[in-house]
């Protein structure tokens, strides 16, 4: 028992939690960004597996993970700008237009695979150029610390900095605070001669871009490849790790770390014997549970809130 224990909790498990947490975060930063601006956006599921197609694909051509994040970054960017186009500038259902998105990134996506490398499932190839790593010299002499900053991909550390600037952009600058002013009071700032549709597009934008990002980490940090539907619903836990986290940096960041606790575990349990199906099962029970826990505390909220109010009525 000891020994199944040491072997799942280990410094391994924690690794492992940051490099599959990563692309729930960024994807989860661009989500909160939209959730800000009035935009429900269930699309970023399909930005990321563009993202990560796009990725390999300008890696193994180009020779270059650069060149690979920066195509990453354009898809988003067009992405982006696809769905602010059908959302805030058409008014079209964004349920319908994310799903729609999810749903075209998966055909496209198995389309290019086919039709440009002549392969289906997985393209794996030693040409694909992965992101590089980073080694801090003096962290190797820390216990615990030291195996469990050291050696990751850039984009892990890149990660934890766009966290704290997505915070401060949100509430340090006019802008963050003009972005959110478009979702809750958009007439408002309309009034004070701000378009709250270039916000919008803005959110989208970033969403887009952060999902590129997210992408990048998924077939060129986490793994070297690309695999049809890799996001693996990364884009709908995003989305659950928004809602939990009430759009707040921190807290999103937070509620992404569990979910790759959780995965991470579930990997972890395989390989002591659990079945697959059954560990593979664990983060999205848990993101189910998330959201439950959302509508609950929701509901009490606005049920302590009328009592408050009905009591406030009677004092007066």
């Amino acid at each position: 028992m000891m020994e199944h224990f040491t072997d799942i909790f280990n410094i391994g498990l924690f690794q492992n939690t940051l490099r599959t947490a990563t692309p729930v975060i960024l994807a989860a930063m661009g989500g909160l960004m939209t959730e800000h601006a009035g935009i429900m956006n269930i699309g970023m599921d399909g930005m990321i597996l563009i993202g990560a197609f796009a990725a390999v694909a300008f890696s193994y051509t180009m020779a270059s993970a650069a060149m690979g994040v920066i195509a990453a970054v354009l898809c988003g960017i067009l992405i982006g700008l696809f769905f602010a186009l059908f959302v805030v500038k058409l008014k079209s259902d964004e349920f319908i237009i994310g799903m729609a998105l999810n749903t075209f990134a998966g055909g496209l996506t198995i389309y290019l695979l086919r039709t440009i490398f002549g392969v289906q499932g997985t393209f794996a190839n030693s040409g694909i150029q992965p992101l590089p790593t980073v080694h801090i010299d003096f962290l190797d002499s820390i216990p615990v610390l030291g195996p469990l900053l050291n050696d990751n991909s850039v984009f892990i550390y890149i990660t934890w900095a766009i966290v704290f600037l997505a915070w401060v952009f949100l509430y340090r600058t006019p802008y963050g605070f003009w972005l959110r002013a478009a979702g809750e009071h958009p007439q408002s700032l309309e009034t004070a001669g701000i378009s709250p549709q270039k916000m919008k597009l803005t959110a989208s934008i970033l969403c887009g871009i952060l999902c590129g990002f997210a992408g990048a980490h998924l077939s060129l940090g986490y793994l070297t490849m690309f695999t049809e539907g890799m996001s693996n619903d990364r884009g709908f836990i995003a989305f659950a790790c928004v809602i939990f986290g009430m759009a707040n940096p921190p807290k999103v960041f937070l509620a992404a770390l569990l979910f790759g606790f959780l995965d991470a575990l579930g990997l972890r349990l395989q390989g002591v014997g659990m079945p697959s199906d059954l560990t593979a099962t664990i983060p999205y029970l848990a993101t189910v549970l998330m959201l439950v826990y959302v509508v609950v505390s929701s509901r009490h909220r606005k049920k302590k809130q009328a009592a408050r109010e009905l009591e406030m009525s009677g004092n007066a």
